[in-house]
């Protein structure tokens, strides 16, 4: 996902998995690097049956944050897989966007944790979460037994 000059290509990272629940809630991510992450969600269509934006919509958005630092920093040849999220909720949000910003806590080779801080329109905050994520080496595909070449069953 990085370009020719080596810099992550944030359109190509925004459509590169277009079947995800970040995808469906809207989520763009705006800025991303090992250190620090930064993405939108609309609260609209994000929202609990009062018309606020739902606790478990920050946790999403803190999480694809988070976990984009944390495999920003495993590198590409591993994945970071969340193990451990928190959030407090200090104040609704029912319309606009939200702003996440993911800020590196410590990373090391088995563990990332991300401190992510979201805020409405106006500036205030909205929540603040943090997640750890355990980094791991990616495990290739395997064929399925007795089926040459991976192909699928019929």
């Amino acid at each position: 996902m990085a370009n020719e000059a080596g810099r992550l290509d944030l359109a190509e990272l925004n459509d590169a998995f277009p079947e995800t629940l970040a995808s469906r809630m809207g989520i763009r991510i705006t800025e991303a690097s090992a250190e620090r992450v930064v993405g939108t969600m609309p609260v609209d269509g994000n929202t609990q049956p009062y018309g606020l934006l739902h606790g478990g919509a920050s946790c999403v958005l803190a999480e694809t944050l988070g976990s984009t630092g944390a495999a920003l920093h495993a590198g590409s040849n591993r994945v970071a897989v969340g193990i451990e999220i928190n959030a407090t909720h200090h104040r609704a949000a029912s319309a606009g966007q939200v702003t996440g910003v993911a800020t590196k806590a410590h990373a090391g080779q088995t563990l990332a944790t991300y401190d992510i801080v979201i805020t409405d329109d106006g500036g205030r905050r909205v929540c603040t979460a943090r997640l750890s994520c355990l980094l791991r080496d990616a495990v290739p595909p395997t064929e399925p037994p007795g089926v040459p070449g991976g192909a699928k069953r019929p």
